[in-house]
């Protein structure tokens, strides 16, 4: 198990780049993005820099936790259904803070205070970690959930609040910056976890290290968030004052879905893929562990695979439409979760294809999120986003909760998961219905179409590296 991760993870790098480096020789296409102004304005180029040297910072501490965040609960000797109720509370937190969050954003005063709360709030969830206690590790996974739903919103709002108001840099700029981030935080997820495993196993360190390495930079980040990133009085009160009510977003958001066949459906889909991948992220660790699997290379391994799947996604749009690569991710996962469901049978487990059928999901999730991004621009008005997600959490996070808890009961060792993948194979199989769904009424609808091969291009071309 210990060469098949390495070994997987130097041929998924060489293929990542690969890619990459084939798109840097082919260039952007001519769509409206592609043009050279921002890769040649210096003032540009400069504030790209400050924000990312943070923002980046964020995206190293958050995922410096995860490879060993079950590990972690297992070595305090929690049982796995004790670990999942902390997972759904974790879960939980998350998706009801980000129903909340247009009110909390307003009552902060802006994204600058967002962030810093972001840095103070994942900095107590880590120190947490040091504890035993069962309670206290509750209150950590309620204070992470917080900290993630916090993170892009905030630190991204941010950005483009400045980008726009305080810059006046054209809008047509800001997918440059956000694609660039997007390449370089699939680097960082590798990286940490390859540094997860110095500190926890090749130093001996413990599975509680890597939350500890993570508290010094979320210091540093809300220090530069301090020092060097500015949010003017006037741009705070026009973001409270401009703020849409919760009720009203939600009303909105209601009305958009019982009235276009198209929310609805994609709206389905993404409920049902997205829960499965809050399953998954909880199930790798038991699988694999109990087999001598390096968690940390592992993490990196399915990070990469993930990264390879985008780059993917890059190479095909110029060719192929997003709801088709949306349907291959569907199909992809549940190819997945049907290898799993056959590599954890009782008396018969492959620890090996387990592995490989994880690599497989974390491809097709690679897939499926800019192939979702793009569709749901196009379908759920700019409008009524924030209430049509705001309806969507909701689902999610009773399939995933259920999937964690109820189904997670059949049984303790392999029994119990085995059973979490079967349950999962139903839900991806659900989500590939509405996506042909999706299918029959796409065949005349612009909407959910590039315009053309140049405007693919121009759309999805990555900034090279």
């Amino acid at each position: 198990m210990l060469l098949l991760a390495y070994l997987s993870v130097l041929l998924l790098l060489t293929l990542c780049l690969g890619f990459e480096f084939s798109a840097c020789r082919t260039g952007p296409g001519p769509g409206p993005e592609a043009g050279a102004a921002p890769a040649t304005n210096p003032a540009f180029r400069q504030f790209q820099l400050r924000f990312y040297r943070v923002y980046f910072l964020a995206l190293w501490a958050d995922w410096l936790q995860g490879p060993y965040l079950y590990k972690l609960y297992q070595h305090y000797g929690f049982l796995e259904s004790q670990i999942a109720v902390l997972y759904v509370c974790g879960l939980a937190s998350g998706v009801l803070c980000g129903l909340a969050w247009g009110w909390l954003e307003g009552r902060l005063g802006g994204p600058r205070r967002s962030c810093l709360l972001f840095c103070a709030c994942y900095s107590a969830c880590c120190l947490t970690k040091l504890s035993r206690d069962y309670f206290t590790l509750l209150l950590g996974r309620a204070l992470g959930g917080l900290s993630t739903s916090l993170l892009a919103p905030s630190f991204e709002g941010w950005y483009q609040g400045q980008h726009l108001e305080r810059h006046d840099f054209p809008r047509e700029w800001i997918p440059a910056t956000f694609r660039r981030a997007a390449t370089w935080n699939h680097g960082l997820a590798v990286a940490a976890g390859f540094a997860a495993t110095l500190l926890a196993e090749w130093l001996g360190l413990g599975p509680v290290a890597p939350f500890l390495a993570a508290v010094p930079c979320l210091l540093l980040c809300g220090a530069l968030v301090i020092r060097t990133w500015e949010e003017s009085p006037e741009e705070s009160r026009n973001q409270n004052l401009n703020g849409t009510p919760l009720s009203r977003s939600c009303a909105d958001g209601l009305s958009c879905l019982l009235s276009d066949r198209r929310v609805l459906l994609l709206s389905s889909v993404q409920a049902l893929f997205e829960s499965v991948v809050y399953i998954l992220v909880f199930l790798w660790t038991p699988v694999l562990d109990p087999h001598g699997a390096p968690l940390g290379i592992v993490f990196s391994c399915l990070m990469t695979s993930s990264m390879l799947g985008g780059s993917l996604y890059r190479a095909a749009a110029t060719r192929v439409q997003p709801l088709p690569l949306l349907c291959l991710a569907v199909l992809l996962a549940l190819l997945s979760l049907s290898l799993l469901c056959f590599s954890t049978l009782p008396g018969r487990e492959s620890p090996s294809q387990s592995f490989l059928a994880f690599l497989l999901f974390e491809g097709a999730c690679g897939l499926y999120f800019p192939a979702m991004g793009f569709l749901r621009g196009r379908v759920i008005p700019e409008s009524r986003r924030q209430g049509v997600l705001a309806w969507l959490r909701l689902p999610l996070l009773l399939l995933a909760c259920l999937g964690l808890l109820a189904l997670h009961g059949s049984g303790e060792g392999l029994e119990g998961p085995r059973h979490m993948f079967l349950g999962s194979s139903g839900l991806m199989l659900a989500a590939l219905l509405a996506v042909a769904g999706l299918f029959t009424l796409a065949r005349h609808d612009g909407d959910m179409k590039l315009e053309s091969e140049s405007g693919a291009g121009g759309e999805q071309a990555g900034d090279c590296l």
